[in-house]
């Protein structure tokens, strides 16, 4: 963390390492606030928004298209920073980090899903999982277990010699969650992970995400999608950047196949 007038601490949340969460959240959001723009063509993409995330809770953050979704969970993530506001995350400030310290921990304790994927696609379904554990320092011969045994996971050990041109949208997705989780992040974000699939390719993810959620994963979601925040343990709304509900889901994900309609 960068103290103003002082030294900065090294010491980042990581693999494995949950740091203070058991004196609080794993990850909390205090008065964050981001404004674009200037005068009189300022918009205000999240006001003032109080969060926090406990460990192993899946939270769905719900609202109309430009609401902040996006950018409150690119804040959260360290891929923005605040105008006001602090965000912690695993017992630590992170929004007054140096951008090397951000990079690092962006790495090894925060997990992106993206709608479009973000796959590189000169890289084999194998190669893009084990690219954030080799940029974390990883040897290659555990980055390719690691990455082996993520494919597994997510249903595509044959899949992994595979460029995602010749993956389905579903797969692609289902790499882009194996490549999240491959250094053992304290959080995984995704920014609508079903917003491109189609009905079967969103059942396969969501029941993964279900799966995460089972072994104590945190996981935050944004989702238009009603089914989807349905699953979650917890769905906040927002409206116009600010929090506008904050509702706990009876059952959580275990309703996941009434909820999808599908038959068990």
């Amino acid at each position: 963390m960068t103290r103003r007038g002082g030294r900065r601490d090294r010491r980042l949340p990581g693999r494995g390492d949950a740091g203070d969460t058991e004196a609080g959240p794993v990850l909390r959001a205090v008065g964050l606030s981001r404004v674009y723009g200037r005068g009189e063509s300022a918009v205000v993409a999240v006001d003032g928004v109080d969060l926090d995330v406990p460990a192993g809770q899946t939270l769905a953050v719900t609202g109309p298209s430009g609401c902040g979704k996006s950018t409150l969970l690119h804040l959260l993530g360290g891929l923005d920073r605040p105008d006001e506001g602090e965000v912690w995350l695993g017992g630590q400030r992170i929004d007054l980090l140096g951008e090397r310290a951000l990079a690092r921990l962006r790495r090894r304790a925060v997990g992106f899903v993206h709608q479009d994927f973000h796959l590189m696609d000169e890289l084999t379904a194998a190669e893009n999982v084990e690219l954030p554990a080799l940029l974390a320092g990883d040897s290659p011969r555990t980055a390719r277990r690691r990455a082996a045994a993520l494919l597994d996971r997510v249903g595509l050990a044959d899949r992994g010699r595979h460029l995602p041109t010749e993956l389905s949208g579903g797969q692609r997705q289902r790499v882009a969650i194996a490549r999240a989780l491959v250094n053992e992040p304290l959080v995984v974000l995704a920014d609508e992970p079903t917003g491109n699939l189609d009905t079967a390719a969103t059942h396969d993810v969501l029941r993964l995400f279900a799966d995460l959620r089972a072994t104590g994963q945190t996981l935050v979601l944004v989702t238009h999608d009603e089914r989807v925040a349905a699953t979650a343990d917890r769905v906040v709304s927002l409206r116009d950047g600010a929090s506008a509900e904050d509702t706990s889901v009876i059952a959580g994900g275990s309703r996941l196949g009434a909820l999808l309609g599908w038959e068990e």
